[in-house]
């Protein structure tokens, strides 16, 4: 069991069920959704210098996993970039990156059913009709949310089952696929039509989605059996993994499908797969595997929605029905619940009003998820600057130092490159946090109770300018004399 440290509230114990695998499978099965399978065609439209943003974005993610393990590696409570956030800059930064990552977390989980359902449409209503489409939506949300609600044990299991089989497809494209690439395929170079960095900034924004999750052994360690070494390990070995296959991944697809026929694709890999070996069958198996894998990063991604409420709800910075436990297994079923709302509404807005569902949802996302990364990555240099030189080597401090100065610099990189309309929108959300801050405090305040004033220390003799030879109090309505008693 383990424990969860809050401001002046008893802990209620949580069990510490994910071990090393689990803790890694859930970085793996955070960070390799359907985003992955769906990528390829969202980076079509700027040609081949995608890949070029894909590998910047995979050292930044590095520098982030990396920074994330050392803060892990000194705070082993439950709530990941909240709880640094918080410990470094206080209350009010902790409860704008709670906010922020849950924004994150359900918004994330719109997005990875829309290519979810791209990939189950392989199979059923492939005339893509909006009405089944939704449909096929909301099942695949509220099933995750439903295996979460029995407990982090099953959670884990699932989400260790749901890792191996979705590598088998994505290790088979970035291996023997590699060996079908028709360089006629790949298009012009730079088709977006702006320059080199802009098309590397903005695709830039849009491949980072591919990396949100890296944190996520973070968000629950206070779930995780020896948290101050699995953690780390699991997020920095968890994102080496993810990178690798990435990459080779998608550069597979861009060269087995037509730079044409990627843009239209709703299910790239599937296409990539048919291209390879002919007929539909290959196709037919990456979809399986595609969807397997979509189960398995909502599972991960529910468990977030309410593992990052959970502990700020805990200090007072969340609405206290998030941090309230139901079961025998402690499951916070509010938050698990709450969000999947959230996600099942914006998915169905989606839907219905807009017609590039994906890369919009992506794109809020990855502001969302940002900001708590960039909060992240300032707390880990507050700590080495405050108090690095005392505990670290000087090696270390200058290899550290560098590392999250990357990480922030690479987290404002991909704030730029989320476009004007994406920032506004996403710090309007992010702001409509701050009344729920204020009705927070305001509730913490009341329950406190009003102060009592400090008295003022009374004298033993009075003024002799002021004589109080006598006091009076009224009586029945009439004043009555009292006489003046020694005053201790």
């Amino acid at each position: 069991m383990s424990t969860t440290p809050t401001s002046g509230r008893r802990a209620a114990p949580v069990a510490a069920a994910l071990g090393l695998p689990a803790a890694s499978a859930l970085v793996i099965g955070s960070i390799i959704g359907t985003g992955v399978f769906a990528l390829p065609s969202a980076l079509a439209p700027y040609g081949p210098i995608a890949l070029v943003a894909f590998g910047v974005v995979t050292l930044g993610a590095l520098a982030l996993a990396l920074t994330f393990g050392s803060l892990a590696a000194r705070t082993t409570a439950s709530g990941g970039p909240y709880v640094y956030a918080r410990e470094a800059f206080g209350e009010f930064a902790g409860f704008l990156n709670a906010w922020s990552y849950w924004i994150t977390a359900w918004a994330g989980n719109a997005a990875i059913v829309v290519a979810w359902v791209g990939y189950a449409e392989v199979f059923v209503n492939t005339g893509h009709k909006t009405w089944i489409s939704v449909l096929l939506a909301l099942i695949g949300l509220w099933i995750p949310a439903a295996i979460n609600l029995t407990g982090v044990r099953n959670t884990g299991a699932f989400q260790v089952i749901t890792t191996v089989l979705k590598f088998v497809p994505l290790v088979f494209m970035a291996t023997v696929g590699l060996f079908f690439v028709d360089p006629d395929n790949f298009g012009s170079f730079n088709a977006s039509g702006q320059s080199a960095l802009g098309a590397i900034s903005a695709a830039g924004a849009i491949a980072l989605f591919s990396y949100l999750g890296l944190e996520a052994a973070s968000v629950v360690a206070g779930r995780v059996r020896e948290p101050g070494r699995n953690v780390p390990r699991a997020t920095v070995y968890g994102t080496l993994v993810c990178a690798v296959i990435y990459i080779l991944g998608t550069l597979a697809v861009f060269g087995t499908v037509s730079h044409a026929g990627l843009g239209s694709s709703t299910a790239p890999f599937t296409d990539a797969a048919n291209n390879i070996f002919g007929g539909t069958w290959a196709g037919d198996v990456v979809a399986v595997a595609a969807i397997v894998s979509g189960i398995g990063a909502l599972n991960g991604w529910t468990m977030l929605c309410a593992e990052m409420p959970y502990a700020a709800a805990r200090d007072g910075l969340f609405p206290t029905a998030f941090a309230r436990l139901r079961g025998a297994n402690g499951v916070p079923a509010f938050g698990i619940i709450a969000s999947t709302v959230l996600a099942s509404l914006i998915t169905v807005f989606s839907y219905t009003r807009f017609e590039d569902v994906f890369t919009k949802i992506v794109l809020l996302s990855v502001l969302t998820a940002v900001i708590p990364y960039l909060f992240s990555a300032a707390a880990q240099l507050y700590w080495l600057l405050v108090k690095g030189r005392e505990s670290l080597s000087p090696k270390r401090l200058a290899r550290d130092t560098t590392v999250a100065a990357l990480a922030l610099a690479f987290s404002y990189w991909s704030i730029q490159g989320s476009g004007y309309q994406t920032v506004y929108y996403g710090l309007f959300v992010v702001l409509l946090g701050v009344p729920v801050y204020v009705w927070l405090k305001r509730d913490q305040s009341r329950a406190a109770g009003p102060k009592t004033p400090r008295r003022a220390p009374e004298t033993a003799v009075p003024s002799p300018r002021r004589p109080r030879a006598l006091s009076t109090n009224r009586v029945g309505g009439a004043r009555k004399p009292r006489p003046l008693r020694h005053q201790d």
